[in-house]
């Protein structure tokens, strides 16, 4: 499984257009075959801060999502809302299980 986790600082003032692609981004990256998650949140303490966590089955599930439409119609609308480094994290996991 592959894990990736983003951390995307945006503009203040494009806070609102962000929320609405990230929701209608998560929403078409969830139906995905071969994306077990994929969620975006916003920092409490730092609401320009976007976080994205995604898991995937496979590098082949990962690399159909950063081809499809819907991934690089967001990316072409996020770049000039960016407000400093995007970061991001990718963790291979080689197998799960879910603490309580």
């Amino acid at each position: 499984m592959i894990v990736l986790q983003a951390t995307i600082p945006v503009a203040m003032d494009h806070r609102e257009e962000m929320i609405e692609a990230a929701i209608e981004l998560a929403e078409q990256s969830r139906a995905e075959a071969g994306t077990i998650d994929y969620r975006v949140t916003t920092d409490i303490e730092e609401p320009s801060v976007f976080r994205v966590f995604e898991q995937y089955e496979d590098e082949a599930a990962m690399e159909t999502h950063l081809e499809s439409d819907h991934y690089q119609q967001f990316q072409a609308e996020i770049g000039e809302w960016i407000a400093g480094e995007v970061e991001l994290t990718r963790f291979d996991v080689d197998s799960t299980s879910r603490m309580m």
